[in-house]
């Protein structure tokens, strides 16, 4: 397989279901969620700056979506970056 690269929204909206003191946390589970279902990866590596995105305003307040780019190579690794982060 080639390099595959595409953006999407993830919604975090799941997150508030958890408890306010670990909605932050429970935001990074629905995001790597997300990247098992739509990218079906055998390695998933996440960026410091979309770590940095979600935990911006703290534990109990983490942003309802996100736009991420989602690029797998060819061993199957995913690497999920800022998709307005420059290249």
């Amino acid at each position: 397989m080639s390099e595959l690269e595409r953006i999407y929204t993830v919604p975090l909206g799941r997150a508030w279901v958890a408890q306010k003191y670990r909605r932050a946390e429970k935001a990074m589970m629905v995001l790597k969620k997300f990247t098992e279902r739509h990218m079906k990866p055998t390695e998933i590596i996440i960026d410091q700056s979309v770590n940095k995105a979600i935990w911006a305003r703290g534990i109990r307040n983490p942003p309802r979506k996100i736009r991420v780019r989602m690029t797998r190579d060819s061993e199957g690794v995913v690497t999920v970056n800022l998709a307005e982060a420059e290249q």
